[in-house]
């Protein structure tokens, strides 16, 4: 099972970015993959492991690079820096949801992870030009990949 999971707060404003591009996805998907919105706290992502060979996860990220900046990192082969996916709401944020679930021997043997940049994270449901445009973007090269496996 191959399974991508769009994270975020939807009223957040670019903190949205990536249950956009799971909904992106959702109209598009390749058979086989299991689109999931997660919108709840990042410990609660080792249950959506389960069963899938491969997962995809887009979150936003406030690293101080442009607005709109796609970072790709491996999570089966690295750690997750922490500092990159600090716009968490949460007391766990993904990068320890990924290492508590990589500890506990429940993290698929592939996981890549997609962060979009962001550049407003207030109230409000609107994503940022930039995001909205790395949405489009990050989505269609996503359903390249996914389908390449």
């Amino acid at each position: 099972m191959l399974r991508l999971v769009g994270i975020g707060n939807r009223w957040r404003g670019d903190d949205g970015a990536g249950l956009a591009v799971a909904a992106l996805l959702s109209e598009r998907a390749p058979a086989g993959v299991d689109i999931v919105v997660h919108e709840r706290e990042p410990v609660e992502l080792i249950e959506t492991f389960d069963g899938a060979a491969a997962v995809w996860l887009v979150d936003a990220v406030r690293s101080g690079a442009p607005p709109g900046t796609v970072h790709r990192i491996d999570a089966s082969e690295h750690f997750l820096p922490a500092e990159l996916f600090s716009v968490s709401t949460h007391r766990l944020g993904l990068a320890g949801a990924i290492e508590l679930a990589r500890a506990l021997g429940r993290l698929p043997p592939r996981v890549i992870v997609h962060g979009i940049e962001g550049e407003r994270f207030e109230a409000g449901e609107e994503l940022s030009p930039a995001v909205e445009a790395a949405t489009r973007q990050l989505a269609a090269t996503l359903e390249a990949e996914v389908a390449a496996c």
